[in-house]
């Protein structure tokens, strides 16, 4: 009798020491360098990258340039000019925001912050109810987000980077602040937070191939809108919260945690995406020049277009 034939070996796991990831801890180490240096510093080189980024990145900065016309079309094109190049030296200081929440120091000092509406999530919290904080994708997202939970315990929902040591760096870091972190499609364990009274915070004003999607208006276009906030409200009863951050002219930043949608959410999972999205609009319009425009927003269209606008 022939011995029997031998089970097929377990499938291989690469360790994040592996040479394949020597290049992003690289790079992680890199960044949290830069994440301890002095902000003087950082804010001095974050605005020096504007014109390096302006020049090395013109697929990028055309990205920029089309979503700023199609989004504001009655600036002609100098005051279109002049606000793309403050967006990308806006990202340029986001790069070091980012950095300094994940792995750098926030004392109680600095950086310098006020927070408005907390009253709106005590009551929440009082009631036992959950929280779906909502927000746009603002340069400094990370960063307000960091001194966001020092006032309240806050979960967030992400998209997990590609490279597994990346995944795991930024992970780690965000967990420092984050009292929990969800991938996209960790559903469950999402609503299990929202209805045991937790704080859920994510950005739905990208445009993404996951996840059940409309046309709704933003910025008087069709834009291709997640309906997550009506889906995580109507599935865990938890109140939407608007969550609007800024960086202000003296470097200091302004919270604010606006009051429940009313009536939220209702049967028609578009009607409500629409008003999320207009909701975020308003807080894009209130700072244009602070928000991610590098994203190609408007790339899927009704009539089946892939993104005209944004080739050259």
């Amino acid at each position: 009798m022939s011995d029997p034939a031998p089970s097929p070996p377990p499938p291989r796991t690469l360790r994040l020491g592996h040479p394949r990831h020597w290049g992003p801890w690289l790079g992680v180490a890199l960044g949290w360098c830069a994440a301890r240096t002095p902000t003087w510093f950082q804010r001095r080189v974050g605005r020096a990258l504007g014109p390096v980024l302006w020049r090395l990145l013109p697929a990028r900065r055309r990205v920029v340039e089309a979503n700023l016309a199609l989004c504001f079309p009655g600036l002609d094109a100098v005051a279109r000019e002049a606000l793309a190049r403050e967006n990308l030296v806006q990202t340029g200081l986001g790069l070091f925001e980012f950095l300094r929440a994940w792995w750098g120091r926030v004392s109680e000092g600095s950086p310098r912050y006020t927070v408005e509406g907390l009253e709106h999530l005590e009551a929440l919290r009082a009631q036992g109810r959950g929280v779906l904080l909502v927000s746009a994708h603002f340069v400094h997202l990370e960063l307000c987000a960091r001194l966001l939970c020092r006032h309240v315990p806050v979960a967030g929902m992400y998209r997990p980077h590609g490279d597994a040591a990346m995944e795991w760096a930024v992970k780690a870091g965000r967990l420092r602040y984050a009292c929990a972190m969800f991938a996209r499609d960790e559903l469950r364990p999402a609503l299990k937070h929202l209805k045991g009274g937790g704080i859920l915070w994510f950005a739905p004003d990208q445009e993404s191939r996951r996840g059940d999607s409309v046309f709704v208006p933003f910025f008087g276009r069709p834009a291709w809108s997640l309906t997550s906030t009506h889906q995580l409200a109507r599935l865990s009863g938890a109140a939407v919260c608007p969550f609007f951050h800024e960086r202000l002219a003296d470097g200091s930043y302004r919270l604010n945690v606006q009051a429940p949608l009313a009536d939220f959410p209702s049967k028609d999972a578009t009607a409500d995406t629409a008003r999320v999205m207009a909701a975020l609009e308003a807080m894009i319009r209130r700072a244009p020049s602070q928000y991610l425009w590098l994203h190609q927003r408007f790339k899927t269209q009704p009539e089946g277009d892939r993104g005209d606008a944004y080739r050259a």
